[in-house]
């Protein structure tokens, strides 16, 4: 990546409206909690959901788990919900239905002047597009640019399976998901997500299967909805110690080339170049999770 991002392995979403999850959110693990405003919300709950924002953030974000808000779509229901999340707490938010880059940039614009409003450090709160509609697939290049503030992307797997008409199993969901990675990784912004369903939460071994592929593939991170999915993602998003170690002495390998005036090294019976040294410095900093 580009620039510095944070190492969210896991973002647990938490219904705003409903105070017991809210409650014991803190406790479950995540790197990040999201808030959510959308899905998990019924229609006549969204204004108590919204009103109950700023005191969730404070309760999710105790144990230093980042706080996140994913809002609404329909434009009635977004402005108010901007109005509610920009919040000092509150480090990113969640936009559903991303169809093009002019909603990322309207939301971006709109908190460049909550945030000065409020007496917020600018550029402060970041945020991460959710691909749901087939319709956006050619636009996920300037979706991906469309923002600094935009910080990762990630399929939403339901939304998007019922938009092609076909079910979310991983053999439809691998090529949507790659080219969500792809586009990510020519904007320097965050892949997230895992070639599944997020509803699919009840069988964790092959839960743990999924995101050790995602993480073959690229992903560095994911949502989900169930709390027992909180410890695959943390224990799958981060290198194995043996992977890591590996990774380690490639790199010492390399450094000891370049100071004896080689372009390459070998290690272990193979090649070590600038490409192989690339991928063993992402695998030694995502060994490193932190917060930003």
């Amino acid at each position: 990546m580009n620039r510095p991002f944070p190492v969210w392995r896991s973002m647990l979403f938490v219904p705003a409206h409903v105070e017991r999850f809210v409650a014991r959110a803190h406790q479950r693990g995540a790197d990040a909690y999201i808030l959510d405003l959308e899905d998990s919300v019924p229609p006549t709950q969204k204004v108590v959901a919204r009103q109950a924002l700023a005191a969730g953030a404070r309760q999710v974000g105790q144990s230093g788990g980042a706080v996140l808000v994913r809002v609404n779509h329909p434009r009635e229901l977004l402005l108010d919900d901007l109005d509610a999340a920009v919040l000092p707490e509150v480090q990113a938010l969640v936009l559903p239905k991303v169809d093009g880059a002019a909603l990322v940039q309207d939301v971006a614009a709109r908190l460049d002047r909550l945030e000065a409003a409020r007496d917020i450090e600018p550029t402060r709160i970041r945020l991460i597009a959710q691909i749901e509609d087939v319709q956006a697939l050619p636009r996920l290049d300037q979706i991906a640019s469309a923002s600094p503030r935009l910080l990762g992307m990630i399929l939403g797997s339901e939304d998007f399976s019922a938009s092609a008409g076909m079910a979310p199993v991983r053999e439809a969901l691998l090529w949507p998901n790659q080219q969500v990675a792809f586009a990510c990784r020519r904007a320097g912004i965050l892949p997230l997500g895992f070639p599944g369903s997020i509803a699919d939460y009840v069988d964790l071994g092959a839960f743990r299967d999924t995101i050790h592929l995602a993480r073959q593939l690229g992903f560095v991170g994911a949502f989900c909805i169930h709390p027992d999915q909180v410890a695959v993602l943390n224990q799958e998003f981060v290198p194995a110690p043996a992977e890591v170690e590996e990774a380690r002495a490639v790199l010492a390998a390399y450094e000891a080339a370049l100071r004896e005036g080689r372009a390459a090294a070998s290690h272990n019976g193979k090649m070590i170049d600038p490409p192989v040294v690339a991928r063993a410095e992402e695998i030694v900093r995502r060994a490193r999770p932190s917060q930003p």
